[in-house]
């Protein structure tokens, strides 16, 4: 596995980007993931969906079904992708600092 610095700190990565140790994420991890896809600002938008995903994993351990982030968090799966333009699993769940979600390709 690679390691890469996020947030001042030295995490390992998968090949598509995507911390192994949930458990390491911190908001500051957040930012700078969010910057490897292509969002510079996180807004109250951006953490709404971040905040879901990650309570979600932690209670289920495994990431919502987008119809589930969809109605949760109120947002149109369109605007997800305004958000994180790489989408919600790869985008949204890698910047929340989740594991790759099965079935991303």
């Amino acid at each position: 596995m690679e390691q890469k610095e996020y947030g001042g700190k030295t995490l390992e990565i998968d090949e598509d980007g995507f911390i192994q140790d949930p458990n390491l994420w911190d908001p500051a991890v957040a930012a700078d993931l969010a910057k490897t896809e292509g969002v510079d600002d996180l807004t109250d938008d951006h953490w709404k969906v971040v905040n879901f995903l990650r309570e979600y994993y932690l209670e289920f351990n495994m990431a919502p079904m987008i119809r589930k982030l969809c109605k949760s968090t109120g947002f149109k799966l369109k605007e997800i992708y305004e958000l994180f333009p790489s989408g919600p699993a790869k985008g949204a769940c890698k910047v929340a600092g989740l594991p790759k979600p099965t079935g991303c390709v």
